[in-house]
């Protein structure tokens, strides 16, 4: 069984587990299934994403561009045929997203088992999670008759509700929240899409017949993807599915320990809390007064709050949002307001993630720029040089190997060392500890596309 891991949406630990939301996906797949987790992530992730598998082998599939979850399996079951020996019977595609929270790992691999029968015989399978409030942020399945232990046909899917209807499917009993979890065979996938998605399904085979290797990723056709329709595949497959066969997707109950982080709201409810209900997470300092039933996330500064009630304030290195708790999933508008003004904070970060390491982006001027560049143990950057920008490189912590035009030489601890305008350098790592530089840039211009590359990453 292979795994396929959508939407890296985000990567903060919460606490009392162990590592990222992603790397708690991945932990959660132990002891049931043996291959390769597929991983599906955009362009500006990659680099994270392979920071954060910390060593564990998967395949990192890069999205040009976001299609919904139906588009996203399809090329997830593409790559499964691929590389299917002749030989072995179709993969199952255990499809999770990667912000969610499951407390109970032993009742999730009892749901997945569960639906195993049923999804090798050609079903499709999903898993429900057993509702304990009228909850209006979630879809919901409608159960129909019971198949097997633990496992429903699915009578249809429905929309998040208003509160009064979510209270009523909630009384009635015959109702489970749509986890957005599925289990299913990757030839069928197929199947199903070149019935009711055929557009899709011959966008996806041509941007997989086109897939490359990049520095250890997965590039797909990107033209070809483009043409490929936008849809969930609870509305490109399930539901037109469920509609013309009333056992063709089954469900799977999973009790308790589950929450969907689509919101900071959703944080503070999984999060460790103060005696006033507060959380505070983040590697920053808070200090609060007269504040309660509120999230405080802080990347790096120190954060006070005085008389707040209910509120959710996240403080980064790229913005500051404080917000209501019952208004944060609003926030989505305020990233359309930030795009239609120009500016670059909803897709450009301060700390930037690059195969060979990282850098952050800490202070910038009139022609100045200051990063603080962290290259990882064997890692080098490529051969290039700058037309507009010469570099000042101070070493913090660490070895740095240092190619200066036609000179290599070793900088440590405390030394420095001046790379003029138009020459080729290259800086790398012989290291066994991470080194840490100050990077000081000046020129006329300092922009990223200021870089000719002579080679590659490595």
């Amino acid at each position: 069984m292979a795994t396929v891991a959508h939407d890296l949406s985000q990567t903060v630990s919460v606490p009392a587990r162990c590592g990222s939301l992603l790397q708690q996906t991945l932990q959660r797949l132990e002891g049931l299934c043996e291959q390769p987790p597929v991983i599906l992530c955009n362009e500006a992730h990659r680099f994270l994403v392979m920071d954060q598998l910390q060593q564990r082998h998967a395949e990192i599939l890069i999205e040009p561009q976001g299609r919904d979850t139906a588009p996203a399996i399809a090329l997830a079951a593409l790559r499964a045929m691929q590389t299917l020996p002749s030989d072995d019977e179709a993969p199952l595609l255990l499809v999770l997203s990667a912000d969610q929270v499951i407390d109970d790992v032993t009742a999730f691999h009892t749901a997945v088992r569960q639906l195993m029968p049923a999804v090798q015989a050609g079903q499709f399978g999903t898993i429900g999670i057993t509702p304990d409030a009228p909850a209006t942020a979630y879809g919901y399945i409608r159960l129909a008759e019971a198949l097997a232990t633990g496992v429903h046909a699915v009578q249809h899917f429905v929309e998040k509700p208003d509160q009064q209807r979510a209270q009523r499917y909630l009384d009635s009993g015959d109702y489970l929240w749509n986890s957005g979890m599925f289990l299913i065979r990757a030839d069928r996938y197929l199947e199903e899409m070149a019935r009711f998605q055929p557009q899709m399904l011959q966008a996806c085979e041509q941007a997989m017949a086109g897939v490359q290797e990049d520095l250890g990723f997965l590039r797909i056709n990107a033209e070809a993807f483009l043409g490929s329709p936008a849809d969930s595949i609870d509305y490109a497959l399930l539901e037109p599915m469920t509609e013309l066969d009333d056992k063709a997707v089954v469900v799977a109950r999973l009790d308790g320990g589950w929450n969907d982080l689509g919101s900071w709201s959703a944080l503070w409810e999984v999060a460790s809390k103060d005696a006033l209900g507060n959380a505070m997470l983040g590697a920053g300092e808070v200090i609060h007064q007269d504040t309660r039933d509120s999230l405080v996330f802080s990347d790096q500064r120190l954060v006070t709050t005085l008389g707040m009630d209910n509120t959710v304030i996240v403080d980064t290195a790229d913005a500051l949002l404080v917000a209501r708790k019952d208004q944060v999933q609003a926030v989505k508008q305020i990233v359309a307001q930030v795009q239609q003004a120009g500016r670059s904070e909803h897709h450009q970060h301060r700390e930037v993630f690059r195969p060979w390491g990282k850098y952050d982006a800490i202070d910038r001027g009139q022609r100045y720029q200051v990063k603080r560049i962290t290259v990882n143990p064997g890692a080098r950057l490529s051969l290039q040089k700058h037309h507009h920008r010469a570099e000042h490189w101070i070493v913090v912590s660490g070895t740095a190997e240092v190619t200066n035009g036609d000179q290599t030489y070793l900088v440590t601890e405390n030394e420095s060392t001046y790379i003029p305008i138009g020459q080729l350098h290259s800086l790398a790592n012989p290291g066994v500890i991470p080194l840490e530089i100050i990077e000081v840039q000046s020129g006329a211009y300092l922009g990223e596309d200021d870089i000719v590359r002579m080679t590659p990453y490595s």
